[in-house]
């Protein structure tokens, strides 16, 4: 996957949405085809969608959220929108590794039918219920064209409903739920996991907050459902100057003390070795990544 950090959900059905999506200055769009087009728009949110990516989508990485593989939309889906201008495919209510395995096959079929690279098409899994939360790592390393995984804790949505828990401002009740599926994430060699979505679009300093802890934990950036997220997504995932001025500084102080014949020195009054010394690296090739000159 990309780098990215604000990845933006745009109706596949709203054209004039859709229209102005590339121009809002997130990382990366997702035309949604399942939760929200109505079932008798379905059709034209597909045939939308698929002209969208067949104008070069505005130059924006799009990927699309399809239908569940048990909607009896997903076919239809997938023979719309496997088309160059495609990154991939949000694959909603991954539950069990096989759903992946089976999505992974008719994108295969389909790659090769159209003459596309295999695995050129990306997956993020969607984890929206306690048994994705439980079977995370097995399907996030189900297929090789898995890129991403989204966490779908929203307030209100899927995950809650079927977990249980009570949403509230501090987000504990989640904790445990965006921990799992980050660690198991990461194992599964996920460099761009994606915290899920915040509704209420009246609570920006929820958000943000919400964002912020997201940030802490691991997660890369977030899916969003409002052009005006965008701009503080893309600042809160955002590695700052002093952090990026601290790691430049901690490689070199490193190749100092190295050369001395030193395996550990100090910066800023920090003890340093090696491990800090490869943190610093992480740090600064996701920076590059992100396009930050260094």
């Amino acid at each position: 996957m990309e780098a990215i950090r604000s990845l933006l959900s745009v109706p596949g059905n709203r054209d004039r949405m859709i229209a102005k999506a590339p121009d809002v200055g997130a990382d990366a769009l997702i035309l949604d085809l399942e939760d929200s087009v109505p079932e008798d728009r379905k059709a034209e949110a597909r045939e939308m969608t698929a002209g969208f990516l067949g104008e070069d989508a505005g130059g924006a990485i799009t990927y699309v959220r399809v239908n569940a593989l048990e909607s009896g939309h997903l076919e239809a889906d997938l023979d719309a929108i496997v088309r160059p201008g495609l990154a991939g495919i949000q694959c909603p209510k991954t539950d069990v590794p096989a759903v992946v395995q089976t999505v992974d096959r008719m994108l295969h079929e389909l790659e090769a039918d159209r003459g596309l690279e295999p695995n050129s098409v990306e997956l993020i899994a969607g984890v929206e219920s306690a048994a994705g939360v439980f079977h995370c790592y097995e399907i996030l390393s189900a297929a090789r064209r898995v890129s991403s995984v989204v966490v779908g804790v929203a307030e209100n949505g899927d995950l809650q409903r079927d977990v249980g828990f009570v949403h509230s401002p501090e987000g504990l009740e989640s904790l445990y739920i965006r921990s799992k599926v980050l660690l198991e994430a990461r194992h599964a060699g996920i460099t761009n996991p994606l915290d899920g979505t915040f509704s209420d679009l009246a609570d920006m300093e929820g958000f943000e907050a919400e964002a912020r802890r997201a940030h802490n934990l691991g997660y890369r950036g977030k899916k969003l459902i409002h052009p005006k997220q965008v701009e503080p997504t893309n600042s809160i995932f955002m590695p700052t100057a002093a952090e990026l001025d601290f790691h430049s500084r901690v490689i070199e102080a490193m190749k100092a003390a190295e050369s001395g014949g030193h395996a550990s020195t100090t910066v800023d009054g920090r003890m340093v070795d090696i491990a800090m010394v490869a943190n610093a690296r992480q740090v600064l090739e996701w920076a590059e990544r992100l396009g930050i000159e260094i």
